[in-house]
Protein backbone atom coordinates (compact mmCIF):
# COMPACT_ATOMS: atom_id res chain seq x y z
CA UNK A 1 0.00 0.00 0.00
CA UNK A 2 1.45 2.76 -0.93
CA UNK A 3 0.05 6.22 1.11
CA UNK A 4 0.18 10.03 -0.38
CA UNK A 5 -1.06 12.78 2.02
CA UNK A 6 -1.44 16.42 0.59
CA UNK A 7 -0.63 19.49 2.02
CA UNK A 8 -0.98 23.61 2.12
CA UNK A 9 -3.78 24.31 0.63
CA UNK A 10 -5.87 27.03 1.81
CA UNK A 11 -7.74 30.41 0.48
CA UNK A 12 -6.07 33.11 -1.47
CA UNK A 13 -7.14 36.14 -3.56
CA UNK A 14 -6.65 36.05 -6.91
CA UNK A 15 -3.10 36.95 -8.22
CA UNK A 16 -1.69 35.36 -4.91
CA UNK A 17 0.22 31.93 -4.48
CA UNK A 18 0.96 28.44 -2.27
CA UNK A 19 2.42 25.64 -2.47
CA UNK A 20 1.19 22.04 -2.12
CA UNK A 21 2.74 19.46 -1.02
CA UNK A 22 3.04 15.65 -1.44
CA UNK A 23 4.44 12.94 0.91
CA UNK A 24 4.80 9.45 -0.25
CA UNK A 25 5.48 6.86 2.03
CA UNK A 26 8.11 5.28 -0.16
CA UNK A 27 10.93 6.40 -3.00
CA UNK A 28 9.49 8.70 -5.36
CA UNK A 29 11.27 7.65 -8.04
CA UNK A 30 10.07 3.59 -7.87
CA UNK A 31 7.02 5.09 -9.92
CA UNK A 32 6.85 5.93 -13.35
CA UNK A 33 5.32 9.38 -13.42
CA UNK A 34 4.05 11.84 -10.15
CA UNK A 35 1.70 14.25 -11.20
CA UNK A 36 -1.12 16.77 -9.58
CA UNK A 37 -4.58 16.44 -10.27
CA UNK A 38 -7.14 19.09 -9.60
CA UNK A 39 -11.39 18.73 -9.49
CA UNK A 40 -13.69 21.62 -8.79
CA UNK A 41 -16.82 21.47 -8.25
CA UNK A 42 -18.90 19.65 -10.65
CA UNK A 43 -15.94 18.92 -12.91
CA UNK A 44 -14.27 16.10 -13.63
CA UNK A 45 -10.77 15.77 -12.58
CA UNK A 46 -8.14 17.12 -14.49
CA UNK A 47 -4.67 16.33 -14.62
CA UNK A 48 -2.63 19.88 -14.00
CA UNK A 49 1.08 18.85 -14.02
CA UNK A 50 3.35 15.78 -14.25
CA UNK A 51 6.81 14.56 -13.85
CA UNK A 52 8.28 11.28 -14.58
CA UNK A 53 10.73 9.46 -13.48
CA UNK A 54 13.89 10.93 -15.90
CA UNK A 55 12.83 14.40 -14.35
CA UNK A 56 10.24 15.47 -17.46
CA UNK A 57 7.80 17.96 -17.15
CA UNK A 58 4.58 18.15 -18.34
CA UNK A 59 1.85 21.11 -17.56
CA UNK A 60 -2.11 21.79 -18.31
CA UNK A 61 -2.18 24.75 -20.69
CA UNK A 62 -4.32 26.48 -18.63
CA UNK A 63 -1.20 26.13 -16.03
CA UNK A 64 1.51 26.89 -18.17
CA UNK A 65 4.12 29.74 -17.17
CA UNK A 66 2.18 29.79 -13.68
CA UNK A 67 2.44 26.60 -12.37
CA UNK A 68 5.75 24.67 -11.06
CA UNK A 69 6.02 21.10 -9.99
CA UNK A 70 9.34 19.66 -8.75
CA UNK A 71 10.28 17.28 -6.41
CA UNK A 72 12.64 15.70 -3.62
CA UNK A 73 14.08 12.44 -3.80
CA UNK A 74 15.78 12.18 -0.53
CA UNK A 75 12.35 13.58 1.46
CA UNK A 76 9.89 11.20 -0.73
CA UNK A 77 8.21 14.77 -1.31
CA UNK A 78 6.38 16.27 -5.09
CA UNK A 79 5.87 19.77 -4.90
CA UNK A 80 3.27 21.86 -6.94
CA UNK A 81 4.11 25.82 -6.81
CA UNK A 82 1.40 27.49 -8.02
CA UNK A 83 1.64 31.49 -8.51
CA UNK A 84 -0.68 34.18 -10.25
CA UNK A 85 -3.98 31.93 -9.26
CA UNK A 86 -7.02 32.50 -10.44
CA UNK A 87 -10.45 32.15 -9.43
CA UNK A 88 -10.75 28.78 -11.61
CA UNK A 89 -7.85 27.04 -10.25
CA UNK A 90 -10.35 26.35 -7.34
CA UNK A 91 -10.89 23.14 -6.62
CA UNK A 92 -9.73 19.86 -4.55
CA UNK A 93 -5.81 19.50 -5.62
CA UNK A 94 -4.95 15.83 -5.53
CA UNK A 95 -1.01 13.93 -5.70
CA UNK A 96 -1.24 10.79 -7.71
CA UNK A 97 1.73 8.27 -7.97
CA UNK A 98 1.88 5.77 -10.72
CA UNK A 99 3.85 2.79 -11.74
CA UNK A 100 2.87 0.87 -14.74
CA UNK A 101 -0.57 0.47 -15.13
CA UNK A 102 -1.24 1.13 -10.92
CA UNK A 103 -1.83 4.53 -9.90
CA UNK A 104 -2.29 5.47 -6.09
CA UNK A 105 -4.34 9.03 -5.01
CA UNK A 106 -3.74 10.92 -1.88
CA UNK A 107 -7.03 12.53 -0.36
CA UNK A 108 -6.44 15.81 -1.60
CA UNK A 109 -5.70 19.67 -0.33
CA UNK A 110 -8.87 22.41 -1.14
CA UNK A 111 -7.65 25.57 -2.81
CA UNK A 112 -9.74 28.25 -3.00
CA UNK A 113 -9.11 31.41 -5.17
CA UNK A 114 -11.58 34.05 -4.31
CA UNK A 115 -11.46 37.81 -3.65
Amino acid sequence: QVDLVESGGGSVQPGGSLRLSCAASENIFNFNVMAWFRQAPGKQRELVASINVGGRLSYADSVMGRFTISRDGAKKMVYLQMDSLKPEDTGIYYCRAQILSRSYWGQGTQVTVSS
